[in-house]
């Protein structure tokens, strides 16, 4: 019998209303104060913005786009198939797909099982995500990041057994409520092997890449391939690493811990070290007892009794009724060095613990280094670090994501903006407890909610940066985020749609062209929207948003050398209703000069496009198909997350 796939995919959103329902509309006669126009809103923020902002808020005509466009190739046109596309003139190779071997002792991928957890531990992990190409003497070194696992294609025969078990419930089922109560079901480990493979299967992946005359391919057996999962040894550093929160009867100290959760979005270092970031942390830990009254602080991160993988049945580490400090050792930055594949990741608790997206990491005019990072949850913050101490090029880097100042963002409705400190004096909250909840600390100073920052990007051309604000269908008159923060749209506000289905990406410039400094300017580069099924609305989005173009849920974002701002979709692909004429996710490029957005690639129907790289030579982009639907790329079997290696036909420079 076909099984509908999508509800098997985790969807972090929907386990959090599980965990906290979102409140009721706790003021029904509230409403904006003034109804929203397209025209009023935007062109309230272009008065703000550069002259190039205002272009890119107004857009340009075909005509114009055709004339002056850097992009070097002609759009493509959207797909609702299970392949991926490229424009005319480029090429695409799957490079590395979930269980690829990594050693030549690993045996090939099992099409109809996906391994066992020890052939997982020798493999490339499934559901690609953030990713940054090192070069390494003459090697060329991916690091990449496996957010989660989908467990009815991680383990497929316990899927197909609680299936036949569902259905035979279904047939005895004498009403359609029974049927129905049946039919819902979930799909958890069945053995502590089953939890073990799942463990082994998320991480990181560092691999060594080698392009030759059949196209590129992992070096299989490289002295750099390396898995990193949810049981490899780490150590904590900075505020809060060793405070009495993240201690554990393993670990009295809190200074060591295992493995990294939810390896989302990515970031580098000058110094040649790779910035991997929890995400969604919360979803792996749950409770034998289902009446335990929860740790303070659990509710703002969305940490219940009941887990989206079942870990809490075989692995008492994350039982919170047996374990409650563990949570609160996940959540942060990792840095790893892939140039040392014996090292030791660090959790970097200096740049907060919340939901990271990724970690823009950019030098300061003094030389301090300056880390964006967002925090991805309906109505949460976007934040930035930056080092008390300047980097200098073969000195010591060991405390400059340990010590400095960690900041908050407010956004104000005349388009200037302020990172406000999370200091004791500001917050009322120790040194170590900003680091630990750092939410609730943000919170206490007044920052902005957002619609969910994602991954932020650093133009590396102009003193601005760029942050994608993927959707909040919670944003309403009335509601609050999980810390009581007013959460409903605001005209001449970084977020101005109620139940804002498509998304938009903020862009700020630094005071003094300084990513150090405390004040700023913003503007919107870019509202999605469809302006086909939403003609003159809000919900048509921006100028610069046309039918040829149009995107939903921009998540994943990078800037090139040449300054153009590439943008991955993670959003709703039904090609139905509000997202009619969508199609599938996508890679677009942004021109932030002009305002041109043109679509570059489309994935396979059920993906999220995510992660992006480019080769040393600058003429490959390897990017990530995480979830395709299908029976992608194979054409058969079990679909695999994948990376995809684009060129150009004629091998020109593409970035």
């Amino acid at each position: 019998m076909h099984h509908d796939r999508s509800r098997f995919l985790i969807d972090w959103d929907a386990r959090d209303e599980q965990i906290r329902p979102a409140p009721e509309t706790v003021d029904f006669d509230r409403v904006v104060e003034e109804a929203i126009s397209r025209r009023g809103f935007l062109g309230g923020v272009i008065a703000f913005g550069s002259g190039a902002a205002a272009m890119g808020l107004l857009g340009t005509t075909s005509a114009q786009a055709q004339t002056v466009s850097r992009f070097g190739f002609t759009p493509i046109p959207i797909a609702t198939d299970f392949e991926v596309h490229v424009p005319e003139g480029y090429t695409h190779q799957v490079l590395l797909r979930w269980g690829d071997p990594l050693f030549s002792d690993a045996p090939a991928f099992d099409h109809a099982t996906g391994g066992t957890a020890e052939s997982t531990r020798r493999a490339v992990g499934d559901n690609t995500d953030g990713m940054e190409m090192f070069t390494i003497g003459e090697h060329q070194v991916l690091c990449v990041n496996h957010e989660y696992t989908n467990l009815d294609t991680l383990l497929p025969e316990t899927a197909a057994r609680l299936a036949a078990e569902a259905e035979a419930k279904a047939a005895a089922a004498t009403t359609e409520e029974e049927r129905a109560a049946a039919l819902d079901y979930r799909i958890l480990p069945a053995s502590a092997e089953e939890v073990a493979k799942a463990q082994a299967v998320q991480g990181v992946s560092v691999v060594e890449l080698a392009e030759g005359p059949d196209g590129w391919a992992i070096v299989v057996d490289s002295p750099f391939n390396r898995r990193i999962d949810h049981n490899t040894p780490m150590r904590l550093s900075g505020p809060a690493a060793g405070h009495e929160l993240l201690r554990t009867e393993a670990d009295p100290e809190g200074l060591n811990v295992l493995g990294t959760l939810n390896n989302c979005g990515s970031g580098r270092t000058p110094w040649g070290t790779y910035l991997t970031c929890e995400e969604n942390f919360n979803g792996y830990f749950g409770s034998s007892d289902p009446d335990l009254t929860l740790p303070e602080g659990f509710d703002r991160y969305g940490i219940g009794t009941s887990s989206g993988y079942g870990y809490e049945m075989f692995d008492p580490r994350f039982d919170i009724a047996k374990n409650p400090n563990e949570p609160n050792r996940h959540g942060y930055v990792v840095e790893i060095d892939p140039s040392k594949p014996d090292s030791v990741p660090v959790k970097r608790t200096a740049l907060g613990r919340i939901k990271h997206e990724n970690a823009a990491l950019v030098i300061a005019r003094d030389g301090r280094v300056v880390v964006y990072l967002g925090d991805d949850e309906r109505g949460e913050f976007l934040y930035k670090y930056v080092s008390r101490d300047p980097y200098v090029p073969g000195g010591n880097t060991d405390t400059l994501l340990d010590e400095g100042q960690l900041y908050v963002a407010r956004f104000d409705p005349d388009g200037t903006g302020t990172w406000l400190a999370l200091t004791p004096e500001a917050t009322g909250m120790d040194r170590a407890l900003i680091h630990i909840w750092t939410r609730q600390a943000a919170s206490a100073v007044g920052a902005t909610t957002m619609d969910r920052p994602e991954w932020v990007a650093v133009n590396p051309l102009a003193a601005e940066a760029y942050c994608c604000l993927t959707n909040n269908s919670r944003r309403k008159p009335g509601a609050t985020n999980r810390g009581g923060d007013p959460m409903e749209a605001v005209e001449n506000s970084p977020n101005p749609r109620d139940e804002n289905l498509y998304g938009q990406i903020v862009r700020w410039y630094p005071d003094g062209q300084d990513h150090a400094a405390e004040g700023f300017t913003w503007d919107l580069y870019v509202m999605a929207g469809n302006p086909e099924v939403h003609p003159d609305s809000p919900y048509a989005g921006s100028p610069n948003v046309t039918p040829g173009n149009m995107f939903n849920s921009p998540d994943g974002m990078m800037f090139d050398s040449k300054g153009l701002v590439w943008i991955q979709t993670d959003g709703e692909d039904s090609n139905e209703g509000d997202y009619a004429g969508m199609g599938n996710n996508q890679m677009l490029v942004g021109d932030p000069a002009t305002g041109e957005i043109a679509r570059f690639l489309t994935g396979p129907n059920g993906c999220e496009v995510t992660g992006m790289a480019f080769s040393a030579d600058r003429r490959t982009i390897f990017a990530g198909i995480q979830h395709p639907g299908g029976h992608w790329p194979d054409g058969h079997g079990l679909p695999r997350s994948a990376i995809v290696a684009i060129k150009r036909a004629d091998n020109a420079v593409i970035a």
